[in-house]
Formats: C-alpha cells, structure tokens, sequence
C-alpha cells in the first residue's frame, strides 16, 4: 500500500506541475517585422481616409462660415430697410388717423367745380397707391428678412453640429496615431522616420511657369514629416502638400483630395506634366507629379515627404490644376 501512496502522490504532484507550467509554453509569439509591416500599412491607410474625411469637414465649415457671413452681411440693410418701412407705415397710419375719412369725403364735396373734381380724385387714388405700395415693400422687406434670418440660423446649427464631429475627428485620428506609433516603435525601434535633407533627392527639373514654382515648393517640402490637417510649412499631410505647393504657385484648391479631383482637370496618363496632380484608389491619397514617372507625397503618419516612384498603389486617374 505505501508503494501505491507514493505512485499517487507522484501523479498528483506531476500533474500540478504540468498545470503550472502550461501557461507558460503557449505563450503568444510576439509579431515578426514583416506582419507588424502589414499591419502599419493597413492601419496608415484606414487612417489616412479619416484624416481626409476630417479635412474635408474642416472644408465644408470654412464653406459655411463664408455662407454665414454673407448672410449677416445682407441681413444688416435688410434690417434697417425694414425698419425704415415701419416708420414709413406708422406714419401714414397717425396721418390716416388724424385727417379721418370725413375729412377726406368733405375734400371731395368743397367747392371747386366738376372741373377739380377729377383731380382730386386722381391725386387721392395716388396717394391710396403710394400708401399700398409703402405697406406691400414693407411686407416683402420682412419676410426676405425673416428667410434670410432663417438660413442663418440652419447654417449655424449646422456649423455647431460639425464643429462637434470635428472634436471626436480629432480624437480618434490621435488614438488611432498612438496605435500606430506604437507598432512602429515595435518594427523599427523609432515611431517617427528620421528627417532628412530635401537635398537628397536632387535638384528640382527645370520647369516653367506656376507648375514649375509648384514643383519647386514640392522639393523643397522633402523631408519634412506628415503631420495630419497640416499644409505646411513644417508639416503637411497629402492634399496639404499639393495644396501647398500649388498656393506657392498662386492658385487655390481645397484641402482634400476628393475635393482636388473635382477641382482639375481630367488629364490621360500620357499627357502627364510636372505639377499634374496623381490620385489613388478611394481618393484617399494624392500627390504631385515631377516627372520621370516619379512623384512627391506626404505618404502617411510617422514618415516624411518623400520623393518615390508614382506606382505606390493603385491609381485611380489624374488632375491638372487650372
């Protein structure tokens, strides 16, 4: 019997201590350099299309805040020429009350002969008229004011209302940025790519006119970090870069890249010119072409403008800036 107590005893042990160490062996095997590259891939490309999205509604407040303005702007005389058809009425209703309608048949009835009476006649119909017309301007003055008070008002509740999504934009682009910096710590020892000298990817092509002073301020952005909702000068994300770069050139376009499309022209991948615009696949990426099948970019959160080949990924067409 005390054999058989100690062979169960060894069997009890044993199996306490495969428990123990069980979870220890399955522990997870942490992620190699190539799966944790995917995933920062994935990760810059979901959030480069939140970042669009953000910039897009900051576009669509700049839009409204003008709207706005405008508005205020006609509301002031609308109020002030409303005011004054007021006035106008108030005063021909105290002049109505004083002069009373006897008076006015009395007028008709006083001595003049047949002659001055159509005369008179006339001169109170002008009077009645001129009177209706002060009362019909007045009106249309207040109901213009009270419509243009009211698309004030819907503007506004609308700027609120995007001005809220901007704060939750903004707080989940830098949630999803931590996230994102923290896989590239793991992947490449730093969160952010070292900076660099623009120098480093040659001179700019010798290009005339404002394509030319575009392309030039794109070289010159080189090395400078992505940094989202920014259009430089230290920072630029992808629509900020080209925008960016084309102001240099003194023209306009929005910081977006669904809205650059809309704003160039169509152009064949023939026909492409330093300063063209090149926008990828969802419209969530643009940059600026410099020729040699080469473009420049702000390509993505924690890396810098970059000079690189324009087959970056699948391209969806390309834009020239009028």
């Amino acid at each position: 019997m005390s054999s058989l107590r100690i062979l169960l005893r060894s069997l009890v042990v044993a199996g306490l201590s495969a428990a123990l160490i069980a979870p220890a062996s399955v522990a997870r095997a942490e992620p190699t350099p190539a799966e944790l590259t995917k995933q920062i891939e994935k990760s810059s490309t979901e959030l480069e299309r939140i970042v669009e999205s953000y910039n897009k509604l900051r576009e669509d407040i700049k839009a409204n805040q003008a709207t706005a303005a405008a508005l205020q702007a006609r509301i002031g005389p609308l109020q002030a020429q409303t005011e004054q058809s007021r006035a106008d009425v108030g005063v021909l209703a105290a002049t109505a009350y004083k002069t009373g309608g006897l008076r006015t048949a009395r007028a008709l009835l006083e001595p003049g002969g047949q002659s001055a009476l159509p005369e008179r006649l006339g001169t109170l119909d002008q009077l009645t008229r001129q009177r209706q017309h002060t009362i019909d301007g007045f009106t249309a003055s207040q109901r213009k004011l009270i419509n243009e008070k009211a698309r004030l008002d819907t503007t506004l509740a609308k700027q609120a209302a995007q001005a809220k999504q901007l704060v939750a934009g903004k707080k989940k682009i830098e949630a999803d940025l931590a996230r994102l910096y923290e896989l590239r710590r793991q992947a490449y020892g730093r969160a952010t790519e070292a900076p660099v000298r623009s120098s480093s990817a040659g001179s700019a092509p010798a290009v005339s006119g404002s394509a030319g002073v575009a392309v030039r301020y794109a070289y010159g952005a080189i090395g400078k970090p992505y940094v989202y909702g920014a259009d430089g000068p230290s920072g630029y994300d992808c629509s900020g870069l080209t925008l960016a770069a084309w102001r240099a050139a003194g023209k306009s376009l929005p910081h977006n890249a669904a809205m650059q499309w809309k704003a160039t022209t169509r152009i064949s991948r023939s026909a492409l010119q330093p300063g063209d615009l090149v926008f990828y696949s969802g419209l969530g990426h643009v940059a600026i072409y410099v020729g040699g099948g080469q473009i420049i970019d702000a390509p993505s959160a924690g890396r810098n403008v970059n000079k690189r080949g324009m087959n970056i990924m699948s391209i969806a067409g390309y834009g020239r800036v009028g």
